[in-house]
């Protein structure tokens, strides 16, 4: 595989300003990269020709001295993100072939930035799923293998392809969505820098909804720095989602001062979940020995309602996902099956055939959480949970500055397993739907490796909008652990 795309983003960023190296160079080395993982299966859509032309504008505008934040840099995006004329599924059948007349915000930023699309990546459909199986198009596999295995893993998700393109080297960085930890699961997975920013962060104005409350754009990528570098491009106020926070974006990549000491760090007991994998735990206490040695003051806290969270979460997702989803009803766009010629007929048959068994059993629970006999019993009172979970984490925030957890409870499992045991798909969520509840920062960062040589993940949360304090402790963290290993499927 070529040079050219084992660099960081950052790295190819200064050696593009240095003129180097031109970006349709670069572009091409990662077009080759994506052809070559194919076996993957990582995108749904690649976009090779529109990448070569975005390259040498690029290379044009940085020869007028134009050059914006990520000129040059070639990303792949989830195919959660509408992008103008080219095809957006949300990994579903009835989204297949549909082509956005316009561009989503974030998209939109990047590509005002100077960034080149590579493709659309693939993901778990409508991004429900824990595991990246879900998707219409199959499952991706994970670019890592078990020591002396051959058996396929899942990348997790359900920002998979992100993930797996990120990590097998066919991308410099890629774009995720995390509702209940679809950004910070899947880094874990694959050895890669997951970050979810602040509810109202990103904008979510173009990004196909399943739970609106909890959806938040973020990055997928190499390095810490990286995160700090595309966090900026990809963040802004939008006027366009109610949801968009009105506040400056700060220069993340600045507050990268490499220093942790004074910094207050928490450790949730009730994060310690009864059959926790030793490896897991080890994990954890390495992470807390790494911050101690930078300085940082370590404090037990206590988020008593956290054990409430994943329940809470699937009851307030799905209920959100069956009022969003209730767009795609075969008349507006997308797959159409007209039935015996019947509105309600059609309806159903477009319906049955567009949606797979993860998103039906998604929008049956929702339903039925909304309906009349048990939106108070089962809706309301998850709402009051949440709103408990969230008052735990700014109680905690008043003691300290940061917290750290372990960002799953496993390793990459195989593909295949636990598919037909949805609560055991649902417990891979466990660290990261709190801070998603309550609208926090979250950042996954790669730490060390299983028993089985697999990567695992350590997780800072944040106060909201404190993305720097996240990144700078981050960066510490990332610098201790030292994580360099390549994932198999580069050695292949």
């Amino acid at each position: 595989m070529s040079d050219l795309t084992r660099m960081d983003l950052s790295e190819a960023r200064d050696l593009l300003a240095k003129k180097s190296l031109s970006a349709k160079e670069l572009t091409e080395a990662h077009i080759a990269a994506v052809e070559a993982a194919r076996p993957l299966n990582a995108f749904v859509t690649e976009t090779p020709e529109k990448a070569l032309a975005m390259a040498e504008a690029s290379d044009a505008r940085r020869a007028k001295g134009e050059a914006g934040l990520l000129e040059g840099l070639p990303l792949a995006i989830k195919d959660l993100f509408c992008t103008e004329g080219v095809q957006t599924t949300a990994s579903s059948h009835i989204l297949e072939g549909f082509v956005p007349p316009y561009e989503s915000t974030v998209t939109a930023n990047l590509w005002r930035e100077g960034a080149v699309l590579l493709g659309k990546t693939n993901m778990d459909e409508f991004a429900m799923g824990s595991s990246n199986m879900t998707s219409h198009f199959g499952g991706v596999e994970n670019p890592w293998h078990r020591a002396g295995s051959n058996q396929k893993l899942v990348p997790g998700g359900s920002s998979g392809g992100s993930a797996a393109a990120v990590a097998a080297r066919c991308a410099l960085a890629a774009t995720g969505t995390d509702t209940g930890g679809s950004i910070r699961q899947p880094a874990a997975f694959a050895g890669v820098v997951g970050l979810k920013p602040t509810y109202g962060r990103c904008s979510r104005w173009g990004v196909v909804a399943f739970a609106s409350s909890l959806d938040q754009a973020g990055p997928m990528t190499r390095s810490v720095r990286d995160a700090a570098l595309m966090l900026r491009a990809m963040a802004s106020y939008d006027p366009k989602d109610s949801t968009s926070v009105d506040r400056g974006v700060p220069d993340y990549e600045a507050a990268l001062t490499g220093e942790v000491k004074g910094l207050r760090i928490g450790v949730p007991k009730e994060y310690r979940v009864e059959g926790m994998p030793p490896e897991i735990d080890r994990l954890w206490q390495q992470g807390m020995d790494w911050l101690t040695a930078a300085g940082a003051e370590l404090r037990e806290v206590s988020l008593p309602h956290s054990k409430y969270a994943l329940p809470t979460y699937y009851i307030i997702a799905p209920a959100e996902a069956s009022s969003n989803l209730a767009r795609y009803d075969g008349i507006r766009y997308g797959l159409r099956e007209p039935g015996d010629g019947s509105l309600t007929d059609l309806y159903e048959s477009t319906r049955a055939a567009g949606f797979g068994d993860e998103v039906k059993r998604r929008l049956l629970i929702g339903t039925y959480v909304l309906s009349a006999g048990y939106y108070d019993a089962y809706y309301n009172k998850a709402r009051q949970v949440r709103s408990l979970i969230a008052r735990d984490f700014t109680e905690s925030f008043a003691e300290v500055d940061l917290l750290l957890t372990p960002t799953a409870p496993s390793a990459a499992f195989a593909m295949g397993e636990k598919m037909d045991d949805p609560l055991a798909m649902y417990l891979n969520d466990v660290f990261t739907v709190p801070a998603s509840l309550a609208g926090l920062p979250g950042i996954s960062l790669p730490a060390g490796l299983s028993d089985e040589g697999l990567p695992l993940g350590l997780q800072l949360i944040g106060r909201a909008f404190d993305e720097e304090t996240l990144l700078r402790a981050a960066a510490v963290l990332e610098t201790a652990a030292a994580f360099d290993t390549l994932p198999s499927f580069l050695a292949a």
